[in-house]
């Protein structure tokens, strides 16, 4: 680690989202979610898992917190099930919903960590998918209105708010490729969707600005593009590819227009959208979350559909069992990058990496050195980035507990605590005993 010290009341935290650990999706009057619907429809998912259970955070969620305390957390990350509020995506609020996160959220103070709150984690109310879902332009007053409950529910007591997280995962994932839900493929409708997801952020942050007190700001997925050769081909995939993951993203936030390199990525798919909307994405925000996990060493590959781009591989490096190449310098060239095309406060909201776990933890006890030198080398990632004079002001490890991983289901582990899913025991692993002891140090020092 490097000798730079992390900024006074940096945030240490971990991450969760709704459907990957609260299990009990349709408990107490929640309604179903396009997740819950793909993951049961046979072979969206790995080994047709399902996050019916989870990690059963729902009735766990005390003992997880207690968890957090021990590894010296004073943050915690976690998203909101929209169906569990709203069971039609609009309409009847469900109050036993609201109940639970109240029940968290008010444990959570009590415990000293401050919530950071995710409306959108990528589970969207089934009743409103079969409206359209995020192809259609009233998505954006349905999350304005559903984004306000909570604001008037929780805003008294949660610090940070961010809107969505990943657009670009929700974009490719589930309308470009198909490999999530709601399991679309299509040039045509992607790019309406993103910009929808843009519109109903706008939406949000209008609204948030109108009741709100504290903070609200957006977590993006950013990935940065090396070339994988001097040729110069390469150099222009990698553009491509930069414009299509990154730019694409950043750019109508704190520029007020998508990249130019769109209309040669979608061609005639990419449509036209009306000045007045561009007003209203850019709208101010407090922060800028960032979800860091690999590189993309880009190649040109006219085959590809979309960017005609491909991320190859580094014969010499380590790579994780999520087929991430473990690249420390790229999460502190994207931070430098993000702080300076934001100008905002920047948080690690995200950053972490899957390797083998055994199923059970032998003795209380799980060993997971690559893991360990991962969260290390990354760190000292975040301290160079400061160091360079980005402003970042906290890091949420990725994520606080193994759990359900989306299409991989429960095959790939993250988290820095072991989850037993036969029994739901929870270990401790290596990697969180080292960042609790990082976090510690860290708070003693500031």
């Amino acid at each position: 680690m490097s000798e730079v010290s992390f900024p006074r009341h940096f945030l240490w935290g971990a991450a969760t989202s709704a459907y990957q650990v609260e299990g009990s999706p349709l408990a107490d009057g929640a309604g179903v979610s396009n997740w819950h619907r793909f993951t049961h429809q046979p072979g969206n998912v790995a080994n047709n898992d399902t996050g019916d259970i989870a990690c059963d955070h729902y009735r766990r969620w005390r003992d997880d917190i207690a968890l957090m305390r021990e590894l010296n957390l004073n943050a915690y990350r976690f998203s909101i099930s929209w169906s569990r509020i709203l069971p039609d995506g609009t309409g009847q609020v469900n109050q036993a919903g609201i109940d639970f996160y109240s029940r968290l959220v008010d444990a959570l103070l009590e415990a000293k960590i401050k919530p950071m709150v995710t409306l959108y984690h990528w589970d969207l109310p089934a009743a409103l998918d079969d409206r359209g879902g995020w192809v259609n332009r009233d998505i954006a007053n349905w999350f304005a209105d559903y984004a306000t409950i909570m604001f008037r529910a929780l805003g008294d007591r949660i610090p940070m708010w961010a809107t969505l997280n990943e657009p670009w995962v929700v974009v490719d994932a589930g309308y470009v490729h198909g490999v999530h839900a709601p399991g679309h493929r299509s040039n045509y409708e992607a790019p309406r969707v993103t910009h929808n997801l843009f519109r109903a952020h706008g939406e949000a942050v209008k609204a948030y600005r109108a009741i709100g007190k504290r903070q609200i700001g957006i977590v993006l997925n950013l990935e940065p593009k090396y070339p994988a050769s001097n040729d110069p081909d390469d150099i222009i995939a990698t553009k491509r590819a930069d414009a299509y993951m990154n730019r694409q993203y950043a750019d109508p936030l704190f520029r007020g227009s998508y990249p130019e390199e769109m209309h040669e990525i979608f061609g005639e798919a990419w449509p036209s959208f009306p000045s007045d909307d561009f007003e209203l994405i850019r709208q101010p925000i407090d922060f800028l979350g960032v979800n860091y996990y690999t590189r993309g060493l880009t190649k040109n590959d006219p085959s590809v559909r979309i960017e005609k781009a491909l991320r190859v591989k580094n014969p010499s490096a380590t790579y994780t069992t999520t087929d991430c190449e473990v690249y420390p310098q790229g999460l502190t060239d994207i931070l430098v990058w993000a702080s300076e095309r934001s100008g905002l406060p920047v948080y690690v909201t995200e950053n972490g990496s899957a390797f083998y776990d055994p199923p059970v933890a032998v003795g209380g006890h799980v060993e997971d050195p690559h893991r360990v030198a991962y969260l290390r080398s990354h760190l000292s990632a975040v301290q160079a980035a400061i160091a360079q004079g980005a402003d970042i002001r906290g890091y949420f490890a990725w994520s606080l507990l193994d759990n359900f991983e989306w299409g991989a289901g429960f095959s790939k582990r993250f988290g820095l605590v072991h989850v037993n899913y036969a029994t739901q025991e929870r270990t401790i692993k290596d990697s969180g005993r080292v960042y609790a002891e990082i976090a510690k140090a860290s708070a003693s020092q500031s």
